[in-house]
């Protein structure tokens, strides 16, 4: 009795056993249980962002919103002249993104297969405008009185490399103004120079973009370049063709004409094309 009592518990436990085993096999045949989950993160990407000098506080902005959008993008940026970027990514530089601030560095660039076509677009405009510095006692109120004899210095961005110079010259082309300040013309490297100049007083006054005298209150906005006066200024964006991570790059122009990001640059001071 007590044998038969021992071969029963026996039988129990090895049943117990056998059934345990089963449904664990039978769980482990489940679909999908052999796939690899990869719990790794992914792996950073580091994108070269050459743009043009006059979007350096907005794309400040917009790199810390895109943060949340591409997490596994690391976003690095560098500004100046239009013409000094195009020169740069000519040259080899290992840039993936170019942001101009107008057409002709853009057309420069593709005419000479150096971008990704397909990702070129005209992304923001923007408006030229003549400074003066806050506590000027000049009397200029417009564009025609940069003639008179009372100013000295009128700074601009170098035609040769630098967009707002090159509307610059198109303004005084338009208001027959050339010859009468060609000789009081202070040139420089890129907008943000000219801004300071005037933002210090160094000369009478200036001509840069509205967006980049939105960023400041040391200067007073004299007037918009009249209708009609130079080429509209626009801001094309695109892919350069040898950039390591053409897909990143494309999904961050991308992210670029969202409402999101059209919200961050109005707030500057630009308008969306």
């Amino acid at each position: 009795m007590k044998f038969k009592r021992v071969s029963i518990i026996l039988l129990v436990t090895i049943l117990s056993v056998t059934i345990l085993f089963g449904c664990k096999t039978k769980d482990s045949d489940a679909p999908g249980d052999d796939a690899v989950v990869d719990t790794q993160p992914k792996e950073k990407v580091e994108l070269l962002v050459s743009a043009a000098a006059s979007l350096t506080d907005v794309m400040g902005e917009l790199k810390e919103e895109y943060k949340a959008v591409g997490p596994e993008t690391d976003l690095n940026f560098t500004f100046g002249s239009s013409g000094s970027l195009q020169a740069q990514i000519e040259e080899g530089a290992p840039v993936d993104i170019f942001m101009s601030a107008a057409q002709k560095q853009m057309t420069a660039l593709k005419e000479g297969s150096l971008m990704l076509d397909d990702t070129i677009k005209t992304l923001l405009v923007n408006k030229v405008v003549l400074i003066i510095p806050k506590d000027s006692d000049l009397k200029i109120s417009s564009f025609e009185d940069l003639g008179d004899k009372d100013i000295k210095k009128v700074a601009i961005g170098d035609p040769g490399n630098v967009p707002v110079g090159q509307y610059s010259e198109e303004i005084f082309a338009h208001l027959d103004l050339k010859d009468k300040i060609k000789s009081k013309l202070v040139l420089g490297n890129d907008v943000r120079s000219v801004l300071t100049w005037v933002e210090n007083g160094e000369v009478d006054c200036g001509i840069v973009y509205a967006t980049d005298a939105f960023t400041t209150d040391k200067v007073t906005i004299v007037t918009e370049a009249p209708d009609g006066s130079h080429k509209e200024v626009t801001y094309p964006v695109g892919v350069v063709k040898d950039s390591k991570h053409p897909d990143e790059s494309k999904a961050f122009l991308d992210f670029l004409s969202t409402e999101k990001a059209a919200s961050i640059f109005k707030k500057y001071g630009f308008s969306m094309k």
